[in-house]
């Protein structure tokens, strides 16, 4: 069983930056006066915490006309995800190109994990390609330092929706200041928890609870107070859908439309239990639209495997620029021609490294068009179940509580205990379970699947060199994460001025080093 995956040489990779070639580097009066020939502006948006709960992706309970509208103009990706269901190692991906691993932000930035020294990011090869580039919303990788946007604006995270219209004002101010090609990357915060019911009078009419015909449906548990925050997800998504309209309303009014692409998708799914932090479909599959006025291809559906990773690669096509030969992913754009991708994908993979100490549980995980493995790194116990049970903050407030779980069916009360106790293995048939709700890897009828899915998962992990691939950086990483814990009750270590994680040179040194 073959893997169909480039080969990772970061070292060339940190070099290919003043190297790549772009056809034509200046601006030019057509392209300003809104001309077809020239590059295409970009308008890359991206949104938070939230699945493909879209209503062109299927869902009967999403109201999401304007999304629904740019996939019908455009095409959508029904099989995209992310490579790490949590904020900081989703971004470093999409702005890298490469896993988490491979970049090192293996979790959140705002408890001071980061990316290695020197790694080339979306906007330094976009402003070598001639491109102005800007974002609102958060950056949340670190360091920011290597993420230099020519124009940033919105820098906060904005989790309490305050002055909505800055993102439509911001966007308009750096498009009419922009005379040659752009990437403008849009950060909107839903549907991030805490969630919010109305904001700036979006949406005009939110729903509540009665107005559900369920949770999510790899929630599996249902309740009043479960169908509430459904009801406020769904109205988060309205909004996130409304302030896309307004972009795509705005772009038009500015004659631009005609030559941008635009490109829309989540980072990872809903901050539900078995959603955001797992390696469950519910957290790393997205909604991943691309519109190119130019394609002239309407209503495309791709079913071909697509990963953030791709995301880089896509732009750097549109641009005009040779991929660097060191990024796994592949551009997504002749997809939107109805033309196969370089690489039809047999699997897609994916990473939990822990984000936190008090998130801590590793994991990998592989999937082909059927089946899923994951590996838990740490089995036995898995502390997600709790920060959702007893809602540790905020963010978490969605989450199921051990009393409504008393009440769902046998299956589901099986499929928790499985978060909750995860064995070293979990395998899924993703046709018969697409929620991942039977563990089958004690099997003996899928025993084989079971071995070949740990042979390509072990591949990929050397293949890219994984530091948790190698069993003395795993003890090691696990030591520090258990050292921080003690010294440091709950995350103390975020106040620590002098705090720095000692894995990461580790890391570094490991995924940097010669074959």
């Amino acid at each position: 069983m073959s893997i169909q995956i480039t080969s990772f040489f970061l070292t060339a990779l940190l070099q290919v930056g003043a190297a790549i070639s772009v056809a034509a580097q200046a601006p030019t009066a057509e392209h300003a006066l809104g001309g077809q020939a020239d590059r295409p502006d970009i308008i890359l948006i991206v949104s938070e915490d939230n699945g493909p709960e879209l209503g062109c992706y299927g869902d009967k309970q999403a109201r999401t006309p304007r999304l629904d509208a740019l996939a019908a103009s455009g095409t959508r990706f029904a099989q995209a995800h992310t490579t790490y269901s949590l904020c900081s190692p989703s971004r470093a991906s999409l702005f890298t190109g490469l896993y988490p691993h491979q970049n090192g932000q293996v979790g959140l930035a705002t408890h001071k994990y980061r990316m290695y020294d020197g790694i080339l990011t979306m906007p330094v090869f976009m402003k070598q390609a001639g491109y102005r580039t800007g974002i609102l919303g958060k950056i949340h990788v670190n360091p920011e330092s290597s993420i230099p946007f020519d124009h940033r604006a919105v820098r906060s995270d904005n989790f309490g929706r305050k002055d909505m219209g800055e993102y439509l004002q911001r966007s308009e101010e750096f498009i009419k200041a922009s005379a040659g090609p752009f990437l403008l990357m849009i950060n909107f915060p839903d549907a991030h928890f805490p969630l919010v019911r109305q904001a700036a009078g979006m949406p005009a009419q939110p729903r509540s609870g009665k107005d559900m015909t369920g949770t999510l449906p790899f929630v599996g548990v249902s309740s009043d107070r479960l169908l509430g925050f459904t009801a406020d997800y769904y109205n988060c998504m309205e909004r996130m859908d409304q302030m896309c309209g307004q972009v795509f309303d705005m772009l038009k009014a500015s004659g631009r439309d005609r030559n941008t692409v635009i490109i829309y998708l989540g980072d990872h799914g809903a901050q539900f239990s078995r959603g955001k932090q797992s390696n469950y479909e519910a957290g790393l599959r997205i909604p991943l639209i691309i519109y190119d006025p130019r394609a002239g291809k309407k209503n495309v559906v791709s079913n071909s495997f697509a990963s953030i990773i791709d995301i880089l690669p896509t732009l750097m096509d549109i641009a005009g620029v040779q991929k660097p030969a060191g990024l796994p992913g592949q551009s997504l754009m002749p997809a939107t021609r109805r033309e196969p991708l370089a690489i039809e994908r047999r699997f897609v993979f994916s990473a939990c490294d822990g984000g936190t100490s008090v998130f801590f549980h590793p994991t990998r995980g592989v999937r082909d068009k059927r089946y899923k493995l994951i590996r838990n790194l740490t089995p036995g116990v898995n502390p997600d179940f709790m920060l959702y049970a007893s809602h540790y903050n905020t963010h978490f407030d969605g989450g199921t509580e051990e009393t409504e779980l008393a009440g769902a069916s046998p299956r589901i009360r099986q499929a928790y205990a499985t978060w909750r106790h995860p064995p070293a293995y979990e395998l899924y048939d993703l046709i018969k379970d697409p929620f991942e709700l039977q563990d089958l890897s004690g099997s003996p009828a899928h025993a084989k699947v079971l071995l070949d899915l740990q042979l390509v998962l072990q591949q990929w992990q050397k293949d890219t060199r994984d530091p948790l691939g190698d069993s003395t950086l795993l003890k090691e990483y696990i030591d520090e994460i258990e050292a921080v814990r003690k010294r440091y009750p709950g995350d103390g270590y975020r106040k620590d001025s002098t705090f720095k994680w000692k894995f990461t040179d580790r890391f570094e040194a490991y995924v940097r080093k010669s074959e």
